[in-house]
């Protein structure tokens, strides 16, 4: 089911993703893509406090993946827009994590899409031209995720 919400400024976009976070009571996988800057970490860093996840969460952009476990689940935020190969994905244990419980957030996530099981939920961000902070956010989650999704719209639309 796809859906687009437009958000305003950062504080929107951490918002969403506390929104996120707060309704994910199981595994998921999260693909994120956009351009550069766009928003995905803030979005990430988001799901995380939506998690109960205090940690500071940066970018793996040279890790590949960083593992937070102090939430109410386990996330594992990958960032393959660096990555070589499929081959290098699935050297550091990449189905595995993909089977774990836990919240997989996949930051550049088209990189590997090939690799992407079917029950993947994707969020674009795309930055709106003439406006520096204004995004829209792109949502197409599986069948799985359609009421968890518009739980999180109707409550973020109450917000704003």
């Amino acid at each position: 089911m796809k859906n687009t919400l437009k958000i305003n400024n950062i504080n929107e976009t951490i918002n969403i993703g506390k929104l996120i976070g707060k309704n994910l009571n199981k595994s998921v996988i999260i693909a994120l893509d956009g351009d550069m800057g766009c928003g995905k970490t803030h979005l990430t860093k988001g799901i995380a406090m939506g998690l109960n996840i205090k940690n500071n969460i940066t970018s793996p952009t040279f890790n590949l993946i960083n593992e937070y476990y102090d939430g109410t689940l386990p996330l594992y935020h990958f960032d393959v827009y660096r990555l070589n190969s499929l081959d290098e994905l699935f050297l550091i244990g990449f189905n595995d994590y993909i089977k774990n419980d836990g919240v997989k957030i996949i930051e550049w996530a088209s990189n590997i899409r090939e690799a992407l099981p079917k029950n993947t939920n994707y969020i674009n961000i795309f930055k709106v031209p003439t406006k520096d902070n204004e995004r829209i956010i792109e949502f197409n989650f599986s069948n799985e995720y359609i009421e968890v999704l518009t739980i999180i719209l109707n409550n973020f639309k109450k917000e704003v």
